[in-house]
C-alpha cells in the first residue's frame, strides 16, 4: 500500500512539497501524521483524497493526505 502526502506551508521540510509512503498494512490519519512527525494539534486542514477527514479517518492504497497548518496574517 502507498499513501501520497503532500505538505504545505511551515509543513514543508527540506523543501519537499510531497511523499510518498510505503505501508504494509491500512492505516489512520493518525498513524500517519506519527510516521511523518507531525502532531495531530498542529493540523488546522486535513484532507484525503480533496475532502475533509478527521484523524481517525483509515487510509486506502493511492490515497493523496494533504496536511495544511494554521495559517497567521495581518
Amino acid at each position: 500500500m502507498e499513501v501520497e502526502v503532500r505538505y504545505f506551508a511551515t509543513f514543508r521540510k527540506n523543501g519537499v512539497k510531497k511523499e510518498v509512503i510505503p505501508f504494509e498494512k491500512s492505516i489512520s490519519v493518525k498513524e500517519l501524521l506519527t510516521k511523518v512527525d507531525i502532531q495531530e494539534e498542529d493540523v488546522a486542514i486535513l484532507l484525503v483524497n480533496g475532502i475533509k477527514v478527521d484523524s481517525e479517518t483509515i487510509l486506502k492504497d493511492k490515497d493523496v493526505v494533504s496536511l495544511f497548518p494554521p495559517v497567521g496574517g495581518g
